[in-house]
């Protein structure tokens, strides 16, 4: 109970919204038995195939907003991630990243749709959108230079770069035990997997395609 509370207890009291994608509720209430008051989500939604109908009806009792979506093209989660971008506008809302709990276990086709997501995510929000579950954590990476510190004390020992949907043609990193210099990143050649930091504190990353940071975290 501690370690599955241990995200949220850190990340909802300072949400500016939250929102639970389908069967997400389920977990939501699940984990937070005995004190699921103190973390009710803004909205549900989805195409409710996977809710409890229980689940369904406390969290409509205690006046969460209820969201039907019925596209099947596209997941629970990317139609959630639609839905919270548009409330982000609509309200105004300062918000700096979206976080994700969920969406790394179980099922592998699963764990492919929600990296699916973090590709949609791009022409949906101008957000950085990132998951965690448990101690791992994935950030889909755009083309160009980017600048990740790695000195909070969160961080866990393994990191890894994944060419997930298409080749990297040049990609270079500082700041790894293992660094690339204008290496290609492919699947059936080379893919940065168990790396891990030089204690320098900052990682520099430039990739020419999008690529797929991992990390483990210390929740």
């Amino acid at each position: 109970m501690e370690s599955a509370l241990a995200p949220l207890d850190c990340l909802l009291p300072a949400a500016a919204l939250r929102a639970c994608a389908d069967g997400g509720a389920n977990r939501l209430y699940h984990v937070t038995e005995g004190s699921q008051d103190s973390f009710l989500p803004d909205y549900i939604s989805g195409d409710f195939d996977s809710i409890q109908p229980e689940v369904k009806e406390y969290y409509k009792v205690k006046g969460c907003e209820l969201i039907e979506t019925m596209d099947q093209d596209l997941t629970d989660f990317t139609k959630c991630l639609q839905i919270l971008q548009k409330k982000i506008e609509k309200k105004g809302l300062q918000v700096d990243v979206i976080v994700t709990l969920g969406g790394l276990e179980g099922r592998f086709d699963h764990i492919m749709a929600s990296v699916n997501t973090l590709f949609h995510a791009t022409k949906i929000t101008p957000l950085p959108v990132i998951v965690i579950q448990e101690c791992s954590l994935i950030y889909l990476l755009q083309p160009g230079k980017h600048k990740l510190h790695v000195d909070t004390g969160l961080e866990g020992d393994w990191c890894g770069l994944i060419p997930v949907g298409n080749p990297c043609e040049s990609v270079t990193t500082t700041g790894l035990k293992w660094n690339l210099t204008n290496q290609m990143l492919k699947f059936g050649t080379l893919v940065s997997t168990s790396n891990t930091y030089d204690n320098s504190g900052i990682v520099t990353i430039e990739t020419d395609k999008p690529l797929l940071w991992t990390m483990s975290i210390k929740i």
